[in-house]
């Protein structure tokens, strides 16, 4: 790989990074920082209230999609990047498998692509998702694995391709001549692939063989540890973070994660007392009013 030479978010991923050049990076638009509690405040809140979680807010990279959520991005004090969007309004709320959304998720691929050639490993992190506990002690922190990522379920295998229901709203993945040429060529179907998110794709190229032609070592993250509402974790003493995935709405998400946060802090009260999760009633109902 070639040294990229400074630009602005060689400046932005200099500025954040860890000694070893990892980012936590999120993406935010208008419809994220809006509202009487907004989705970053909630995904924030994760940071201030989980386990040995604060200081990786250091780390953490917000890309916004549009002035509004820049603008609250640096209010915030965080470090705060600008997406050029060439003209694309990615301002509203995008709703889950929209046009806007797909569109969306492909201008995140490609940026992300980017920051791989930049030489920058990442963890990427939806804003649904709340960091109850660091999860770097969950993850294989060398280069030998080249992404780790979630999964909706988890089928037992974290090692096999088979059957993987891979989430892309988390996911740890290592910058080299492997995973630059997996995004490259994942980007490169975008035309191919209407009507299908940029995850689906993803899903399909696996199981073409892409992984296995580049030499991509990949690992599934147990739901036990990265979990979310498709699969709760089944244990609270060790998850590390939950993910509103299965859900159509922010508003539905809002409320759900407000819920885990809840949890959160009983369990946190007391550790004794046998633990459940609250239902994820706004995620269910989120698919019946469309």
């Amino acid at each position: 790989m070639k040294p990229y030479e400074k630009d602005e978010l060689e400046e932005a991923l200099a500025e954040t990074s860890t000694q070893n050049k990892t980012v936590i990076i999120a993406m935010v638009n208008k419809a994220y920082v809006e509202g009487d509690k907004p989705m970053l405040d909630i995904f924030l809140d994760g940071f201030w209230l989980g386990e040995n979680t604060r200081n990786l807010v250091d780390h953490l990279l917000i890309v916004a999609a549009d002035q509004t959520s820049y603008d609250r991005c640096k209010y915030l004090r965080l470090h705060c990047y600008k997406l050029k969007t060439d003209g694309v309004d990615f301002v509203g709320e995008k709703l889950y498998m929209s046009e806007d959304f797909i569109n969306m998720m492909w201008r995140r691929t490609l940026f992300l692509t980017n920051v791989l050639k930049h030489g920058y490993n990442f963890i990427f992190t939806d804003t649904d998702v709340l960091w109850l506990r660091n999860p770097f002690p969950n993850l294989i922190q060398n280069q030998s694995i080249d992404i780790q990522i979630s999964v909706d379920s988890f089928i037992g295998h974290p090692w096999s391709e088979r059957r993987q229901p891979i989430n892309t709203g988390f996911y740890m993945i290592n910058s080299n001549n492997k995973t630059i040429a997996l995004f490259d060529s994942w980007y490169a179907q975008k035309n191919q692939s209407k009507g299908l998110k940029e995850q689906d794709v993803l899903v399909n190229l696996m199981r073409q063989g892409l992984f296995r032609r580049l030499g991509i070592r990949a690992r599934f993250l147990d739901t036990l540890y990265f979990s979310g509402f498709c699969q709760d974790s089944r244990d609270v003493k060790v998850v590390s973070t939950v993910h509103a995935n299965c859900c159509r709405s922010i508003s539905a998400k809002v409320t759900d994660l407000t819920s885990v946060i809840h949890d959160w802090k009983r369990f946190l009260a007391n550790q004794t007392v046998p633990f459940r999760w609250s239902p994820h009633r706004g995620c269910m109902d989120s698919w019946r009013h469309r």
